[in-house]
């Protein structure tokens, strides 16, 4: 009680600045269903069940977040969240099937069959002069554990944007809005809640979700929001680079990654991430390439289609790895033993900004080796060529090249053909390998038949005539 009281002497003095919202708790905004058009059919079974169970049992529970977000937008949300006043223990004790996790936000996932809701605790600020275990931060302002249980008012007033503080409550139908999320979304603005600059050092992540959000959702950017970004982009190297490739995964598969790569490109965050990337861009094949495997894994994601994330990083690296394994043939090594150094130069260096897993790291190699591979369309390569793993991928990867004008498109369609041939057809289409040593003919032992021993003719086998 004396941490909140304090908070809340401390949150008024400061003077926010201007365009943002204050962190100063209010009473909420109370939303009716004649205004936000949100039933409790729209959810999930599982967040429904969750918000109802724990209400039972005394606790207030919200659906809140993204999920309320993406439902105001008449959008389906693809993961629910729940907030309550019952502390992580409390919520594991009413649900059999869960689990608590974490260690900087500590959390509840709650099973429901094959769904899981994640649930978290109503969190308080941290109060001026508390340097207690509960929260802790690092030298640049990043949390490093954030686990102080407060109200609702204060729950709303930590979140990152005002669009994702707002909290849906099945029972009775209502949306509690404290920040102006419900204008700003009407309004198509993204505004941070509180001072931005503070806000990103604590969680330097909160810029690329700025520019996700943004780019997904058709926001624009506050302007005192957006202020502080390239000035601090450079805090993104003190992220654990795990967490930044889960961040940059939910970015490129948002559906929307070519706004998302742009928006990267434009608030100069791109170069914390890919280093490559932005030189690669200011070449016109390169950035054919690249937006063209974009806007290809966008129409996937519409479609509700699969997508490789192995298939995206191996074309947002593919013109690095092309260039480092030319340079490598030049000083004289051999096609594969070529490729092999380019790919480990390459990944080496982009490890040391966002590291990309060794399962993925796999699937991006093959990609990148059957390249070279698909130009060597004679003797029985092009059948191996088939039988790998990862020969669909790597065939799609080629395709992009002969669209991007990378590549003659002829070679794409001789692939093209080539699989959907039958073996007569296929063996017609080789091509003769010109560059392959000719076989050499096995040398007679003894003289032939002509006088002709060993290649050396004999002196009566109609050479010079004798004496």
């Amino acid at each position: 009680m004396i941490r909140k009281l304090i908070a809340r002497v401390f949150s008024r003095g400061e003077r926010a600045p201007r365009g943002a919202v204050p962190l100063a708790p209010r009473g909420p905004e109370v939303i009716g269903p004649a205004r936000h058009n949100i039933t409790p059919e729209r959810l999930s079974t599982c967040a429904r069940r969750t918000c109802d169970t724990l209400q039972q049992h005394g606790y207030r529970a919200f659906v809140v977040g993204g999920a309320v977000r993406d439902l105001l937008l008449g959008r389906a949300p693809k993961d629910y969240d729940v907030a309550t006043d019952a502390t992580p223990e409390q919520v594991h004790a009413v649900f059999r099937r869960s689990r608590i996790i974490g260690r900087r936000f500590r959390l509840v996932h709650v099973l429901c069959g094959a769904d899981v809701v994640e649930v978290s605790t109503f969190r308080a600020p941290q109060a001026a002069g508390d340097d207690g275990a509960d929260q802790q931060k690092d030298a640049h302002g990043r949390l490093l554990r954030d686990n102080v249980f407060g109200s609702q008012e204060e729950d709303a007033l930590r979140r990152d944007f005002t669009v994702n503080a707002l909290y849906y409550d099945p029972a009775r139908s209502e949306v509690l809005d404290y920040c102006g999320g419900m204008r700003d979304l009407e309004g198509r603005v993204l505004r941070m809640i509180g001072d931005p600059t503070e806000r990103y050092r604590e969680d330097p992540v909160r810029m690329l979700r700025a520019v996700r959000l943004s780019a997904k959702l058709g926001l624009e950017i506050d302007a005192a929001t957006r202020a502080p970004i390239p000035g601090l982009a450079g805090l993104l190297a003190n992220v654990p680079r795990s967490r930044l490739f889960e961040e940059m995964l939910k970015l490129l598969l948002s559906g929307h990654a070519v706004a998302c790569i742009e928006r990267l490109r434009r608030e100069g965050l791109d170069r914390d991430l890919l280093p490559f990337l932005e030189a690669h861009l200011a070449q016109s094949v390169a950035a054919r390439f690249v937006m063209l495997a974009l806007a290809r894994t966008d129409e996937r994601i519409r479609a509700d289609k699969s997508i490789s994330p192995g298939f995206l990083f191996a074309a947002l690296l593919w013109h690095e790895v092309l260039g480092e394994w030319r340079a490598a043939q030049a000083r004289g090594l051999a096609p594969v033993p070529a490729m092999h150094e380019a790919m480990d130069a390459v990944l080496t260096v982009q490890a040391e900004k966002l590291a990309v897993p060794r399962r993925y790291g796999a699937d991006m190699k093959e990609v990148w080796l059957l390249q070279w591979r698909f130009e060597q369309r004679s003797g029985r390569r092009p059948w191996r060529v088939l039988e790998a793993e990862k020969f669909r991928a790597a065939y799609d990867f080629l395709l992009l090249r002969c669209d991007s004008g990378e590549v003659d498109p002829a070679l794409g369609h001789w692939w093209t053909e080539f699989q959907e041939a039958d073996d007569t057809r296929r063996e017609a289409m080789l091509l003769r390998d010109e560059t392959s040593p000719k076989k050499r003919r096995r040398r007679r032992r003894g003289p032939r038949a002509d006088g002709v021993e060993d290649g050396v003719p004999t002196p009566d086998a109609g050479g010079e005539p004798g004496p």
